[in-house]
């Protein structure tokens, strides 16, 4: 008797195995089509599977199981980050947008007056400042009123995270003035000083960047007066998130 009851133990135990291998595919089943699932990036059918994931590890995605069939063509996921990319550019360009208004709106009063100009490309929002409106002729010391208008200015910039350049041009005629050796030196110097007035009133200084143009990049003919006024200017670029 006690022959057979050993017998009997050991049948018992012999199928035991098919039961660990069995969970063994499962999961290994489960893993392969998690590694599907994470490759191609489809919310519809992410969500039929987390369900039916759910449903068979005994989750939550039982209880919330939706009868709806979504049929939601898969995208692969170069075309997810490209679509990403121009919603950030989006709301990117809608940012400077309500900047580039907001510069129009407290500056009003000298860009009626055509000192200052506000426009808004690709690269960014830029104010453009004639000089007259923050020099004196040959100098590249601010004026107080225009230390006080670039205060103003940094109040706004300061909370914003884009990058900022300073560019600093003048018209062709050759400066005869012993501080300067030629119009890149002013150029530059106008540029820089209206950085570090940004700096000490709060923009972080990595986001600044000064640029001496000299008579490069005129905006106007230099055979008239009224021309090489309008070229030597100040133009502070706010840059867009792509160009920053």
């Amino acid at each position: 008797m006690a022959r057979r009851k050993k017998y009997e133990q050991d049948n018992e135990n012999h199928e035991r195995w098919l039961i660990s291998y069995a969970d063994f595919i499962t999961l290994l089943f489960a893993f392969f089509v998690v590694m599907y699932a994470v490759s191609v990036v489809n919310i519809g059918k992410y969500t039929v599977l987390s369900e039916a994931l759910g449903d068979a590890f005994g989750g939550r995605g039982a209880a919330n199981k939706s009868n709806t069939m979504v049929e939601v063509e898969a995208l692969p996921l170069s075309a997810i980050l490209a679509h990403k990319r121009a919603e950030a550019a989006k709301r990117d360009r809608e940012r400077l947008e309500l900047l580039a208004q907001k510069l129009d709106s407290i500056l009003k009063p000298l860009v009626d007056t055509g000192k200052m100009r506000v426009t808004q490309t690709a690269r960014g929002v830029t104010l453009e400042i004639n000089a007259s409106a923050l020099f004196d002729e040959g100098d590249a010391t601010l004026t107080p009123t225009a230390q006080e208008t670039l205060r103003t200015v940094a109040d706004l910039l300061k909370a914003d995270p884009h990058g900022i350049e300073v560019e600093g041009f003048t018209d062709n005629t050759p400066i005869g003035n012993p501080a300067f050796a030629s119009n890149w030196e002013l150029s530059a110097v106008r540029a820089t000083t209206v950085v570090r007035l940004f700096a000490a009133n709060g923009v972080a200084e990595e986001r600044l960047a000064a640029v001496g143009r000299g008579a490069n990049r005129p905006i106007a003919s230099n055979d008239d007066p009224a021309g090489r006024a309008r070229n030597r200017r100040v133009a502070v670029t706010i840059l867009s998130g792509a160009n920053s």
